[in-house]
């Protein structure tokens, strides 16, 4: 069925499911509303000030139930590709998360960081936007990947790197573990671990950028062991009641039209072990909510818990027409009323969670402008020159 037939007003749909409480683990959540993470780049130095606290609890004093902040990385050694996005290491950038934390907490939200490591990842270009997302720094040939191989941004897969050796690859599961022992220290509610598009989790799961004849690569089981590893280590810091997320997608920045994989038996090598090793829910990026996966009309979330059994955050143009891909080409996103297979979904409990990514940007109050039925603000690339 098409999607526009799929579409229908807001009126007649039900949205109080939005608005019931859930849960991720132990932890209660009081609504379904997600704050989806997007790399802002607007702490300098890596240090999250004021200005950060105050567009989180933006969102959060307008009734989102759970923010996840954008991708933070989580070691100076080679985890990052821009100056100005948030570190979780070092003292002063955690000193800068105190404050977010306790604003977040005020407004009555929960609030979780993303630890993110890029691997070969570029900083990309966005189309009509300035200098805010000129500021990064490319990674160079000691960056930490599989196979030293990357391409993306209409670029082919090609040699940039050496592949990480063991050794390396056991300082970063180290650096996600001591990154997730900070955000428990500091009070965070929980974690999400960036496992999606094309960054080092997702170089580990992808066979183009994983020709690896180790332990860590070869076939999907022994590709997917980096990201198990990752899981277990946070795991065994964090203790078993603190919860974590796993971000995953089948699409990659460096290929729009990759599949990681084709079926869902294939998928479910990817995530049951990620289950054992500890994963409390699992957050599925599409570039639009309501495709199906895998031949039929369930998406990647619904499959996931479909599967596992385990709580899923659904993420991909909520109320917007176009998708991230197509804003990174420079084009704009009008407000669209595409909630009605979301909420059906949720009913359904083929998912428990939504995230909310640019239209959120746009309209700090898309929970009461969805439960009051008005009007969204259209989204436009110069709202990423400011933090608002």
């Amino acid at each position: 069925m098409p999607v526009t037939e799929r579409m229908m007003d807001t009126r007649a749909a039900e949205t109080d499911v939005l608005f019931q409480p859930t849960r991720i683990g132990s932890l209660e959540i009081k609504n379904r509303i997600v704050m989806a993470p997007m790399t802002r780049a607007m702490s300098p130095g890596g240090v999250p000030g004021p200005n950060v606290a105050r567009y989180y609890s933006r969102r959060a004093q307008n009734d989102v139930g759970l923010i996840i902040t954008e991708g933070s990385f989580i070691s100076p050694e080679t985890a990052a590709h821009d100056r100005n996005a948030p570190r979780f290491y070092g003292d002063d950038a955690l000193q800068g998360w105190m404050p977010v934390v306790d604003q977040v907490h005020q407004a009555g939200a929960r609030i979780f960081p993303q630890l993110w490591h890029v691997g070969l990842v570029h900083k990309p270009k966005v189309a009509g936007v300035g200098a805010v997302f000129d500021s990064g720094i490319g990674n160079t040939e000691q960056a930490i990947s599989p196979s030293g191989i990357i391409g993306g941004n209409g670029l082919p897969l090609e040699k940039a790197g050496q592949p990480a050796t063991v050794g390396e690859i056991e300082r970063v599961i180290e650096a996600y573990g001591n990154a997730a022992s900070a955000a428990q220290r500091l009070h965070f509610d929980g974690v999400e671990v960036h496992g999606a598009h094309g960054y080092l989790i997702d170089q580990f799961l992808w066979d183009k950028t994983n020709l690896r004849n180790d332990e860590y690569g070869g076939d999907l089981a022994r590709r997917s062991r980096f990201a198990t590893e990752v899981i277990r280590e946070i795991r065994r810091r964090v203790g078993p009641s603190f919860p974590v997320v796993l971000r995953l997608s089948l699409w990659k920045q460096q290929d729009y039209t990759a599949k990681l994989v084709a079926t869902p038996q294939e998928w479910a090598t990817v995530i049951e072990p990620l289950v054992e090793a500890g994963v409390d829910a699992f957050h599925l990026s599409q570039r639009r909510y309501w495709e199906g996966e895998f031949g039929t009309e369930l998406n990647l979330a619904a499959w996931t818990k479909k599967l596992t059994g385990k709580p899923t955050i659904t993420v991909g143009s909520v109320t917007l027409d176009n998708s991230t891909a197509e804003m990174m080409q420079g084009k704009g996103s009008s407000p669209t009323n595409n909630i009605a297979p979301m909420l059906a979904s949720l009913v359904r409990g083929q998912f428990d969670l939504v995230a909310v990514g640019r239209a959120l940007i746009a309209n700090p109050d898309w929970p009461r402008r969805i439960r009051d039925r008005l009007a969204l603000n259209p989204y436009t690339l110069s709202m990423l020159q400011t933090l608002d």
